[in-house]
């Protein structure tokens, strides 16, 4: 190998122990037997890209990331959109390719599992991952639902009714039932904001239908999932990688992308300011990318932007995995510091347009010449820039990735359910909490409503005032609900001391998801609220 592209990789990437082994350097098809490339633990919350076209590499470069994020004791969270990485939690084989690439980069492989954690947005595969309707916000759940502006205008009209009203919006059937009350009853009490059009109201409702007939319901309710259980480390140090399996959601991407930048943006919320540290506090990795950006407006791709760029203050680094450098907006893009991109395809105009697009976005080098390497990586190569420590970029080299040490596959079916039998967080969200909330707010209001209308028609003289019914009232209502009234019917509710009903009465419990609802909304362009 040259001996100049050596010395100037070995300058670019001085040896140090608190960094991230990517692989040995190779130009011109010679590759170094010399592990040098690699990312400054303390310079991951500078964000980062994986690219690369299917089949390059990408998700094994995710992999080893993630496994040394471990070891080094900092927790990961990563989506799996195809169920290629639950074997991040047991140890790898020494196939024949193993020590192959073990040889061709001089790297000491060893086999190794990580301690993992296994999430579901479905429950059948992991943790139960809930949010509450409330704390979701309406700019996300507009972008879930496909809303158009006007749209969602309304919705965050409804949101801000609610929150005034102190109605709690903790599942679909809560916002379902606002809607409806909204509409019909209680029309005018909508004067003073706006009012709104039962044309838009019936556009909602068909598209809380359409999601909930996609199981969505199970999405939204209590308990909601804690955000710390991210951040735990093993009993011997090592960061808990906390693994969202999707491959059983596939079908609402749009849905599970939206709940990972909930994720994010609550985190920013909670987490306390932590400035220049030795290593993050977590690391964030967006699998398949572009399903958060697809059809998303300017004002979620602004408020993605902003909060990308501000919490790596909270300690928290993102990485991005894409096909595309294209999928990810040119404004979140620029605050991505590290990239590793693996080869890109050039079989049609508009692909050597983003090639050549992609070979734009590198620091110049004049050991390579970018478009060319790009198309000519093989499986498992990248051409890679990072930040160092001081924060310069250094040039880009291209880079055979080292193997991880972690099953390259997937768990069998029966590993998988082993491992979720055993979790203490799979125990800890099984059980689904019911409580009232704006449905049966809503539903007893209409009720008293029409219990004083009867009473108002009751000539004078028969002996039947106002409260005659009044005692009978709430066991005739809890009994005439229907299938279609209540599409989910409610579990019942277990006694509760008197200090846990203060703290889960309806103001205590809407005044908190009003608060972090409105800290998130402000941070995704909603408004404050009260």
């Amino acid at each position: 190998m040259n001996p100049e592209v050596l010395n100037a990789a070995r300058s670019a990437f001085p040896a140090s122990t608190g960094t991230i082994t990517l692989g040995a350097v190779v130009h011109e098809g010679a590759c170094a037997p010399e592990p040098l490339v690699s990312l400054p633990l303390s310079m991951m919350n500078r964000h980062g890209l994986i690219a690369g076209a299917t089949g390059t590499g990408k998700t094994k470069s995710l992999q080893l990331i993630a496994e040394q994020l471990s070891s080094a004791g900092v927790p990961v969270f990563l989506s799996d959109v195809k169920g290629d990485l639950s074997g991040l939690g047991v140890a790898g084989e020494a196939g024949d390719r193993v020590k192959q690439r073990a040889a061709d980069t001089g790297y000491a492989w060893q086999p190794a599992g990580m301690p993992v954690e296994y999430l579901s947005l479905s429950g059948k595969v992991g943790a139960q991952l809930r949010a509450t309707v409330s704390s979701f916000g309406p700019l996300l759940l507009a972008k879930v639902l496909g809303l158009n502006e006007t749209q969602s205008s309304v919705l965050t009209l409804v949101f801000k009714y609610c929150d005034d009203k102190g109605l709690l919006l903790l599942d679909l059937s809560d916002l379902r039932a606002a809607l409806r009350y909204l509409s019909e009853e209680g029309a005018g009490e909508l004067k003073e904001y706006g009012g709104m059009s039962k044309q838009t109201v019936g556009v909602l409702l068909r598209e809380l239908v359409e999601l909930e007939a996609q199981d969505a319901e199970r999405f939204f309710g209590e308990p909601e999932f804690d955000l710390d259980d991210l951040l735990q480390t093993a009993p011997d140090g090592r960061g808990v990688v906390s693994v969202l399996e999707l491959q059983d959601v596939q079908e609402t991407p749009a849905l599970f992308s939206t709940f990972m930048l909930w994720m994010l943006a609550t985190l920013y919320h909670t987490l306390p300011e932590m400035g220049d540290v030795e290593k993050p506090r977590l690391v964030f990795f967006f699998d398949e990318a572009h399903l958060l950006f697809d059809g998303a407006s300017k004002a979620l791709v602004d408020q993605v932007e902003q909060v990308v760029r501000l919490i790596r203050s909270k300690g928290v680094g993102v990485f991005f995995i894409t096909q595309n450098p294209r999928d990810v907006p040119a404004e979140i893009l620029g605050q991505l510091g590290h990239r590793v991109q693996h080869a890109l395809r050039a079989f049609t105009p508009d692909d050597e347009k983003a090639l050549k697009s992609a070979a734009r976005t590198f620091p110049k080098t004049t050991f390579y010449d970018v478009e060319e390497t790009l198309t000519t990586l093989g499986i498992g190569e990248a051409l890679v820039t990072t930040l160092s420590p001081s924060g310069v970029p250094s040039q880009p080299f291209a880079v055979r990735m080292v193997p991880p040490s972690s099953r390259m596959g997937p768990l069998t079916a029966d590993e998988l359910q082993g491992r979720i039998g055993a979790s203490e967080q799979v125990r800890k969200y099984a059980q689904e909490i019911d409580r009232e909330s704006a449905r049966e707010m809503l539903e007893d209001r209409a009720a008293r409503a029409r219990e004083e209308d009867e009473a108002a028609a009751v000539p004078r003289g028969s002996g039947r005032g106002p409260d005659y019914d009044r005692a009978p009232r709430t066991a005739t209502r809890k009994t005439s609900r229907t299938a279609d009234d209540d599409p989910a019917p409610r579990r019942g509710r277990k006694e509760r001391g008197t200090v846990e009903q203060i703290l889960r009465s309806p103001v205590a419990k809407s005044a908190v998801n009003t608060l972090v609802r409105g800290l998130v909304g402000a941070l995704l362009g909603g408004r404050r609220r009260r």
